[in-house]
């Protein structure tokens, strides 16, 4: 079992309880003898994403998911590696084309989702570790092959947006609520 994840992930409970249930299953991942962090385990493995904001924090880069046709957050596999805070970043500098980026290493966010088949690959289960991943000043991106299109938009906005995927509206919340203590 990979401690640092499993430290983070009860670190992660601490501050929001009420999502005791979802912490639960990464756990009950993150201790499975198969390794959790290939996409080929298919019955179900970690990817990482970041919630990239601006450097003035009022906006955060989406991607419109070539694959799934949704505005979502940038990510992806781990692809084997075990530091998910890094992976997150990689992921944000890939699909971004941005420099410059800065990743916090705590868990920003989780999110277990099932995955559509898509060619030979079946139905399965992403195990989705999000992290917050700062701008810099230069916002001027660039389209990767994996999104139709990369837009910055309003936080506040969009947590209130019903058109959002629920999981996008949770973290403009949860940004939000965090902006409001800071």
């Amino acid at each position: 079992m990979d401690a640092e994840l499993a430290s983070a992930l009860t670190t992660y409970a601490a501050r929001w309880p009420q999502e005791a249930a979802t912490v639960a299953l990464f756990h009950t991942l993150l201790e499975d003898a198969e390794n959790p962090f290939l996409r080929e385990r298919l019955a179900g493995h970690f990817t990482a994403s970041c919630w990239l904001v601006s450097a003035d924090g009022a906006r955060v880069l989406l991607t419109h998911h070539r694959k799934l046709g949704l505005w979502l957050q940038l990510g992806g596999h781990a692809d084997g590696q075990r530091d998910l805070s890094a992976a997150a970043l990689r992921e944000a500098e890939e699909e971004s084309g941005l420099t410059g980026l800065r990743v916090e290493p705590a868990i920003f966010d989780l999110d277990r989702h099932r995955i559509p088949i898509h060619k030979t690959v079946p139905e399965h289960w992403h195990y989705d570790v999000r992290f917050i991943v700062r701008a810099g000043t230069d916002e001027a991106y660039t389209i990767s092959e994996e999104s139709l299109d990369l837009a910055w938009r309003d936080i506040a906005e969009l947590a209130v947006d019903a058109d959002a995927d629920p999981s996008v509206r949770r973290m403009a919340g949860k940004w939000l609520a965090r902006q409001a203590e800071a």
